[in-house]
């Protein structure tokens, strides 16, 4: 059995703290709680040491899920003051899950309304990747993965939603929900 990691980044277009952010902010806790709650999860990187700094992630512990890390292509501060980052890395049963989750309710709102928080980049801002049960993926993973798709595009070792892979590394069709059906 297999499990997909799945990570994000992206670039804020001011520093998190910022408070042109500030709706960005409020809306965080919200998504990784409907994330959490989501049919697939299986679990997502949170810090588990004390650092006093509030906004940043650089040099947090996350336990199993390594060090934070940043791919090759954010050149965004890593102070509190400076970090315009925003990322993530969860673990889901299936893809199903994950683009169910990532396209429907506060993150499908979240997503539509991006272009207010973050700047537009020419990178791949996400990557899927297949581990086995009971592996934990690593932000030096998310990152790896993050600059080879960006670099040589989907692949088993790296993919999206539009050219996804099976855990067999086989191209994949995702199976996306359909919309009910409207009663007459």
């Amino acid at each position: 059995m297999a499990h997909v990691a799945f990570t994000t980044f992206a670039v804020l277009k001011q520093p998190y703290a910022h408070a042109d952010n500030d709706s960005f902010n409020a809306l965080e806790p919200l998504v990784f709680g409907a994330s959490e709650t989501s049919p697939g999860f299986v679990a997502r990187a949170t810090a588990v040491d004390t650092v006093t700094t509030r906004w940043t992630n650089f040099g947090r512990d996350y336990g199993d899920w390594g060090t934070f890390q940043a791919p090759s292509f954010y050149t965004g501060g890593r102070e509190d003051d400076t970090d315009t980052r925003a990322s993530t890395l969860s673990l889901w049963q299936d893809l199903e899950s994950v683009f169910a989750y990532a396209y429907s309710d506060i993150h499908l709102h979240a997503l539509r309304n991006r272009r207010e928080w973050f700047v537009h980049l020419p990178n791949r801002l996400y990557a899927a990747w297949w581990v086995p049960e009971g592996t934990v993926p690593t932000w030096q993973d998310a990152c790896e993965r993050l600059d080879y798709i960006d670099s040589h595009g989907p692949t088993p070792r790296a993919f999206d939603f539009r050219d996804a892979f099976d855990a067999d590394g086989s191209p994949y069709t995702l199976r996306r929900p359909t919309a009910p059906a409207a009663s007459a």
